[in-house]
């Protein structure tokens, strides 16, 4: 295939050695400009590129024209390329003019070398054509090799046949460090994706990976640091310009030249903006990990800098304790790049609770009536990456018909199709000899977290915790249902108990949260305490999440069975005391030292059912004296002068 191709390429190159210059330009513009059309794909990515460059700047209309001038200038240039070598100097000098030369004299004349930040604008082969006819002083360029043997070993005898020297980019950079030091000048081309081994910086506002090749060689030789381009100025008619030299401070370092070159290359780029190779994918999503926390070089940001935001859409759960449980895992990725723009698409019912999550920018609910189809398009093509957390199909279709480039997740329920980043932990094939303790849920959503390069051990700092006022006796919050079934529940007549026994040994208030179909149990609960009405709340059916979240703040402490209210106080700094039964409080507890748990174990538990279907042995063996002295327990602690964040 090598050699078909080379003999494809050679065919082509001696079609277009038999034409003049000018005719060989005209014709690669003509198909330049019929590449346009003709290529989706390229067409989809350079208008991408160029709305990222110049958001505001053009009209959706300029673009598609700055586009079609790309592509057809693009295509001018490629197919000259190919003649140029043939061409003899004195041509080369007639169709080149040059501008800033004077730089490179100077620096002759002072002695010591160049390093040359060069890119690809405009026929960036000329040069390799045309530099070593004008500089006055050995020319080199830093390469990487084709894949194709035949066509690199052409291109590199084309390149060198005017004097140019060549150092392989695999072969390391001593040669090249030597050439500048002996007074050559040295081409870097530095406007491509780096990769996992590049520097993040802004490029036109938006970070994006950038060699620091040119920088780091400059401060290890000593040599001048400038760059050079090669515009397009007409038909077949080129203007090479040599930028003044670029000042290195006694402060800077490879980081900071690399962001001022950068800086450079934006003007060069916006005086001719259909001379660059918009076609390249400049501003490439790195794979897995496009969270910058693991990137080798980290992350260059000038002071007070202005970035264009990198927008991610985190799909969260259906349910109130699955999403706070959730929420270390989404700081952590808010916390993974400085760029992030993080928006939660979540059930409307969960909103509120998103709102008040600091590191959440915004907040799309889904409303009840809702097809999967009508939230496809609330989101469509606004994001660069999406995360699911929950494993449904329903999830992963919404995501994919809203034509997000990268879409995260697990990949269980049929929709491995739908996803194009695949997060399945390895497990060990080794068998301990001692059973593994279950891990928290919250892991699980920070392995997600740290697959897309977050940091697991992110931990947002918590507000210390209120001490039990004095001022007047304790305000309790009880949740006495639970969503998931009665096997969650405790009884209600020891609820009744507990109220009543703890009332009377503090004083204290409480307050009864719930929703409507907890009625009954409330109701049970109420009638059997016999608490006066001024101390007893009744709250069931009664509040919104936003002013659950309101009526939580204001209580002392929480008595709870497992449910998403617990989740929520704990996400709220309430402490809480928490009744676990059939489900396992290592997996979904709340944690913290300020969290109290109740959890008598049994031989059946934990069974995860919804309904028991012998007789309640992991609630009936809570007793109402073990639950009042939890809570005596908890409430003796925050009063504690000790009393310090969980």
């Amino acid at each position: 295939m090598d050699r078909l191709a080379f003999a494809l390429y050679r065919s082509i190159s001696s079609l277009l050695n038999l034409l003049p210059l000018h005719l060989v330009f005209r014709l690669g513009y003509a198909l330049g400009f019929l590449t346009y059309f003709l290529t989706p794909t390229y067409r989809r990515l350079v208008l991408h590129n160029l709305s990222i460059a110049f958001p505001k700047e053009f009209s959706p209309k300029e673009l598609r024209a700055l586009a079609r001038k790309h592509f057809a200038t693009l295509g001018a240039n490629l197919f000259s390329s190919i003649k140029l070598p043939t061409l003899s100097q004195k041509e080369i000098q007639a169709v080149v003019s040059i501008e800033g030369l004077q730089t490179i004299l100077d620096g002759n004349a002072a002695g010591g070398g160049f390093i040359m930040a060069i890119s690809h604008l405009g026929s960036w082969e000329m040069f390799a054509q045309s530099s070593p006819l004008y500089f006055h002083c050995p020319v080199g360029t830093i390469f990487q090799a084709l894949s194709n043997p035949f066509i690199d070993a052409e291109i590199r005898r084309d390149r060198a046949r005017l004097g140019l020297e060549l150092f392989e980019r695999k072969a390391g950079f001593i040669k090249g460090c030597q050439f500048v030091r002996n007074g050559g000048a040295l081409g870097i081309l530095m406007d491509q994706h780096a990769g996992d081994a590049g520097l993040w910086t802004p490029f036109f506002d938006r970070l994006a990976s950038t060699s620091t090749l040119p920088a780091t060689l400059a401060l290890r030789t000593g040599a001048r640091l400038s760059s050079a381009a090669v515009f397009t100025s007409g038909v077949a008619r080129w203007r090479f310009v040599v930028f003044p030299t670029t000042p290195i401070l006694p402060t800077d370092t490879a980081d900071s030249l690399t962001f001022r070159l950068n800086s450079q290359l934006e003007d060069q780029i916006r005086s001719h903006p259909a001379d660059w190779f918009w076609v390249h994918n400049r501003w490439k999503t790195p794979r897995p990990q496009f969270l910058l926390h693991t990137s080798k070089r980290g992350v260059f940001l000038p002071p007070s800098p202005s970035l264009q935001p990198f927008k991610i859409l985190i799909r969260a759960s259906n349910w109130l304790g699955d999403a706070v449980i959730s929420t270390p895992a989404v700081r952590a990725i808010k916390a993974g790049r400085p760029d992030a723009h993080l928006t939660i698409l979540t059930p409307a019912k969960l909103a509120g609770l998103w709102r008040e999550v600091p590191e959440v920018d915004a907040v799309i609910p889904i409303l009840p009536h809702e097809n999967l189809v009508q939230v496809a398009r609330k989101i469509r093509r606004q994001f660069d990456v999406a995360i699911l957390f929950p494993n449904s199909l329903r999830t992963a279709l919404e995501i994919f018909l809203a034509h997000i480039p990268r879409r995260v997740g697990r990949p269980g329920h049929h929709r491995r199709w739908l996803l194009n980043q695949i997060f399945q932990p390895k497990r060990s094939k080794k068998k301990s000899p001692t059973p593994t303790p279950p891990q928290h849920q919250v892991h699980d959503y920070l392995a997600l977290a740290a697959f897309v390069g977050a940091d697991p051990t992110y931990s947002p700092p918590l507000p210390t915790p209120r001490p039990l006022p004095t001022s007047r006796p304790p305000i309790i919050g009880l949740c006495p249902g639970a969503e998931y079934g009665p096997a969650k529940r405790w009884l209600p007549e020891r609820f009744a108990s507990t109220l009543h026994t703890l009332h009377q040994r503090t004083d204290c208030s409480w307050k009864i949260f719930g929703v409507e179909k907890d009625r009954p149990i409330a109701d049970a609960i109420i009638a059997s305490a016999h608490l006066p009405a001024s101390h007893l709340v009744d709250l069931v059916g009664k509040t919104s999440l936003a002013q659950l979240h309101d009526e939580l703040r204001s209580c002392d402490l929480l008595l709870t069975n497992d449910t998403g209210t617990m989740h929520l106080a704990a996400l709220l700094n309430v402490p809480t005391v928490s009744l676990f039964g059939s489900t396992e409080p290592s997996l979904t507890g709340p944690l913290g030292p300020l969290h109290h748990i109740i959890r008598n174990p049994t031989p059946c538990s934990p069974c995860f059912l919804r309904s028991c279907p012998i007789d309640f042995p992991c609630m009936t063996s809570i007793s109402v004296d073990q639950v009042v002295a939890a809570l005596e327990s908890s409430l003796a602690q925050l009063s504690s002068p000790t009393t310090s964040s969980p």
